[in-house]
């Protein structure tokens, strides 16, 4: 005998479906709007919940700032052919003598001394002229000291000197730098962007290359885009310079109901939370809550008293920003919010989805009842 399901036995199997999956929950991508707003301050939770207004926006818009020092844009460019510790000096020395010169052997009128290193003092030596102190001065300076201390000796002597820069008058290149290596200073490269230059550049974008010059026990570091467009940024460079070209570090989590779910790297200097959403792919046509953006983020106290209008906050506050892409200038505000390292993007599902995957799940739980039921029944 042939049994079937009357209507009140399917009932009965779609209330034991709904029953069964509202117990059981279904999979999502994360909590809806609804639970992330029960989780303010207001409803004593853990977080300050903050809606972006065009204020919010600017007491926010805090991005880093970088630069130099006046100690790195005040020094002057050091002299083309200056000479430090560390080169090496050749000098001629032509005598105005036939016989007996003071240099050379008899009848030698020209006289080489090659290869002579300025030591850690800066200092030369010459014979019959002594020690002299050559570190801080040019090839010229230098002929002029040379003579003045052979004219007492020999008459009218004719002194020509030429340098090469030694690791005394060298800076290194690091990082994502093009070639990275130790490089004297020359008259072609006496300036940061000359220095990079003959370095072959960076090789990251631009756009995210940090450059860092550490001197002595100081530091600076600007953006490599700031270089390019504002010549103040082009400090002279001094002997031991450390160049290190870094990329940008900065990043981003997404989450929910995005295009992609990851950390997301910055991709220039500063980013909005509507660059964010497009560069993780947009908002998911299917799922996202256009109403339901928000930007989880640890503020500043003095960020956070700015945005709350308070002023008893201590320490870092959580705050959960909350962009409405439906408002009228709801694109706007997204477009002016900018996002920080570390913030954490989360869109939440349209409710809706959760309806849809309730109706997938009852459906498909009774169609299995039925299915049951009918095998049954034909066994039976």
């Amino acid at each position: 005998m042939t049994i079937t399901l009357t209507h009140t036995a399917r009932a009965v199997v779609l209330l034991a479906s709904v029953a069964m999956i509202a117990s059981c929950g279904l999979p999502r991508s994360g909590p809806n709007k609804r639970e992330i707003l029960a989780g303010s301050v207001d409803q004593k939770g853990d977080a300050f919940v903050v809606a972006v207004t065009p204020a919010v926006a600017r007491a926010t818009a805090v991005q880093p700032v970088f630069g130099f020092s006046d100690s790195f844009r005040n020094a002057g460019v050091v002299a083309s052919d200056m000479i430090s510790s560390g080169d090496t000096i050749n000098i001629t020395v032509y005598e105005n003598v036939k016989d007996e010169p003071l240099l050379g052997n008899t009848g030698q009128r020209v006289s080489g001394l090659s290869e002579i290193q300025v030591d850690g003092q800066g200092f030369i030596y010459i014979p019959y002229a002594g020690r002299i102190k050559a570190a801080g001065l040019t090839p010229e300076g230098l002929r002029q000291a040379v003579t003045r201390k052979l004219e007492d000796q020999t008459p009218d002597p004719q002194v020509s000197v030429s340098r090469r820069p030694g690791e005394g008058s060298t800076v290194s290149i690091s990082g994502q730098a093009g070639l990275n290596g130790v490089y004297p200073i020359e008259a072609s490269t006496r300036t940061l962007g000359t220095m990079l230059a003959k370095a072959g550049g960076v090789t990251v974008d631009p756009a995210i290359a940090i450059v860092r010059v550490t001197r002595g026990r100081y530091t600076g570091k600007i953006w490599l885009n700031d270089l390019f467009e504002n010549p103040n940024l082009d400090i002279a460079l001094r002997a031991g310079d450390k160049i290190v070209v870094e990329k940008d570090s900065r990043k981003f989590l997404a989450l929910g109901a995005t295009g992609a779910q990851s950390l997301v790297p910055f991709d220039s200097e500063t980013m909005s939370a509507l660059e964010a959403i497009a560069t993780v792919g947009g908002l998911s046509t299917m799922s996202a809550d256009p109403t339901g953006v928000f930007v989880l983020r640890d503020e500043s106290e003095a960020i956070a008293r700015a945005v709350l209008g308070r002023s008893d906050l201590i320490g870092d506050q959580r705050i959960v920003y909350v962009l409405d892409l439906t408002e009228p200038t709801g694109l706007f505000e997204a477009r002016d919010f900018m996002i920080r390292d570390g913030d954490t993007l989360y869109v939440t599902e349209a409710p809706f989805v959760q309806w849809q995957k309730t109706l997938g799940a009852i459906t498909g739980t009774t169609t299995a009842a039925t299915g049951l039921a009918n095998t049954a029944n034909t066994g039976g």
